[in-house]
């Protein structure tokens, strides 16, 4: 796809992923529309720490996913959608289950039904591997039973159900993304990359939760390209794809690398309240990833050390920023 002049809508575009798909979409000088959820400090999160020249080239819508009336006129006169917009904290949707049902469900659906009375080219919906829940077989593979094991994960359950029953009902060109952990410069303070890095960058010691579960880390700028990719390949439509490295490690030994690549460390302390219920935690997930690289030419190229010491110097660089900017929101 050349996308010079195209026009593009990305929801979610003031939050960690989107942030950087967006600078991706304006590199390939792509007409670029952003979605970000109005808040009372103006705020537009992330987007406004881009380069000026970034920030400057693009289009920001304000409102709310839950407002259709909102998404009909962001989504007017965009050939694509990449939407990534969601309420994204697993510990929040325990707190305020129906806000996450809400903003992931009726705010895809909103998103939905305007892609399709508007005529979108394609649409690329943003699910997460939490879908999965603790993994049955690994690597796990899109045809993985789905469990959802939060509120969060249901309502992100859900959310993919109603893309894939608009692909099926209106032939609407959706793509299902399904990132792994994602990770980089500007996640949210909740994840655990992050908060490792800012706790070894002000404390003497870390404060974490459960050591033993794997997870499989795709560095950001990885993953929005592989949204890209979605984008671009027509034989992406009606699919569900895993993005992911293809590699797990756990919460302890994930601690020890970080260690040895920042050259810092302390002493680790489990605290109970950042430990998930027993039912709902995530024991183990390792993508299989060969339907992105087969269908879309997709794979990871930047290694867990590269990206986690490229994320601990940008951390340490904006730590004051980060550390304002960061919410439950994904705006």
């Amino acid at each position: 796809m050349n996308w010079t002049g195209k026009r593009v809508l990305v929801t979610g575009a003031g939050g960690f992923i989107g942030s950087h798909l967006v600078e991706l979409l304006v590199g390939r000088s792509a007409r670029v529309r952003t979605f970000v959820r109005y808040n009372s400090r103006g705020s537009f999160g992330w987007l406004a720490n881009l380069d000026s020249e970034v920030f400057g080239a693009v289009e920001v819508v304000q409102g709310d996913l839950r407002d259709a009336d909102t998404v009909m006129r962001a989504v007017r006169g965009c050939d694509v959608v990449f939407h990534l917009g969601a309420m994204i904290s697993i510990p929040y949707s325990y707190a305020n289950p129906s806000e996450a049902v809400a903003v992931n469900v009726n705010g895809t659906l909103n998103v939905l039904n305007a892609c399709r009375l508007l005529g979108a080219e394609k649409i690329v919906h943003t699910s997460t591997s939490e879908t999965y829940g603790t993994a049955r077989y690994v690597p796990i593979d899109e045809k993985h039973e789905l469990h959802g094991q939060s509120p969060y994960s249901a309502s992100k359950i859900g959310a993919d159900m109603l893309a894939e029953s608009f692909c099926r009902s209106f032939d609407l060109p959706v793509a299902i993304i399904r990132p792994f952990n994602t990770y980089g410069p500007r996640q949210s303070a909740r994840a655990l990359i992050p908060t490792v890095m800012i706790q070894l960058l002000t404390r003497s010691e870390l404060s974490l939760g459960s050591l033993t579960p794997t997870r499989d880390f795709t560095y950001v700028t990885d993953t929005a390209l592989g949204m890209l990719r979605a984008a671009e390949v027509a034989e992406t439509s009606g699919k569900v794809i895993n993005l992911g490295s293809g590699s797990e490690i756990n919460v302890a030994d994930l601690v020890a690398l970080i260690g040895r690549v920042t050259g810092r460390t302390a002493e680790i302390r489990q605290q109970m309240e950042r430990i998930r219920p027993e039912k709902s935690e995530v024991n183990r997930l390792l993508s299989d990833n060969r339907l992105a690289r087969n269908v879309m030419g997709w794979q990871p190229t930047v290694s867990l050390e590269q990206g986690l010491l490229q994320t601990f110097e940008w951390l340490r660089a904006h730590l004051a920023d980060y550390q304002r900017a960061a919410t439950g929101y994904v705006i």
